[in-house]
């Protein structure tokens, strides 16, 4: 594995692109917040290259319309529709009980932005981290026996270029000392996504396990509709297509097996940066959301939250 990762790919691939001739016939895959923009694609990619994919979502008619029409845009009928609210313990809980046999793929692509107040969600704790983060660590590790049984897995964790405005503040999760500040919070869960996918690919990569995070790009989804739209400049946006070429990429390509604990913007790994970029562009991952030693105490202090 190279020291660091480039790809023939860049960033104005598309999922298309990325998974051209990948065959994928046998391989089960779950991707979350599949009922719009990214996710779709996503699972539409996976669909397309021949995976079983469950799309896993909160509204659940909501997905059985999308299903419906990736089944007439791959041709495939191997797409399925389950409940999911990442939001929800309760939810993740039995959505993990019911899952049975091997998992390959593991798209954590669900998220919210910037709601407008403090709001508290799972175990009371602030609500963008405990969808973004507390709700996929617990599908992450509720899945885990399905993945170790696939042989060889992947996790992709959809992060954000957002978590450059906060690392994980542990002594203060949730605000309760400190005034709320949403893109600190939305920052802060964003980072926790990037530890997310450093320590369980440093604790399961000996199982065929291995995890990687992302940044997407600026895509105008419904993710920014507290933000007043998206506000990257014309020429650095892209579109969803070429939003999900990284997620498709670390899901399913052959040249990033083997590859786990990094994070990828442009379908490259991006470069660690030592302050936030002023100027668009590639704005690279800050040091905080790759440090070992975060990802297992923030990992340790999950597992206690949900015990």
């Amino acid at each position: 594995m190279p020291q660091f990762f480039q790809s023939p790919f860049g960033r104005l691939s598309t999922a298309s692109e990325v998974i051209d001739g990948v065959e994928l016939s046998g391989q089960r895959a779950i991707v979350t917040g599949a009922t719009s923009g990214i996710g779709v694609e996503t699972a539409r990619a996976l669909l397309a290259a021949g995976a079983e994919v469950t799309l896993a979502v909160r509204r659940p008619d909501a997905g059985e319309e999308v299903a419906a029409d990736l089944r007439k845009r791959t041709g495939s009928d191997a797409v399925r529709v389950s409940h999911l609210d990442v939001a929800d313990l309760d939810s993740v809980q039995a959505f993990t009980a019911a899952w049975r046999g091997p998992l390959h793929i593991l798209v954590n692509n669900a998220g919210i932005m910037m709601p407008p107040g403090l709001e508290r969600g799972m175990r009371g704790h602030e609500q963008q981290f405990a969808t973004n983060y507390l709700g996929h660590f617990a599908l992450t590790l509720g899945l885990h026996p399905a993945l170790a049984e696939a042989g060889t897995a992947r996790i992709v964790s959809v992060s954000s270029s957002g978590h450059l405005y906060s690392p994980v503040v542990f002594d203060d999760l949730d605000f309760r000392f400190r005034p709320y500040d949403a893109l600190a919070a939305y920052g802060q869960s964003k980072t926790a996504e990037v530890l997310l996918a450093v320590e369980a690919d440093r604790r399961w990569s000996g199982e065929g396990i291995r995890a990687n995070a992302l940044h997407p790009g600026a895509v105008a989804t419904n993710l920014q509709k507290h933000t007043g739209g998206l506000r990257t400049p014309e020429p650095y946006r892209k579109t969803i297509e070429q939003g999900a070429a990284t997620s498709v990429f670390l899901a399913a390509s052959p040249l990033a097996e083997g590859v786990g604990g990094r994070y990828f913007e442009d379908v490259a790994e991006a470069p660690v940066v030592d302050a936030r970029p002023t100027a668009p562009g590639v704005p690279g991952v800050a040091p905080y959301a790759l440090d070992p030693a975060n990802a297992e105490r923030l990992w340790d202090t999950a597992t206690g939250i949900l015990r």
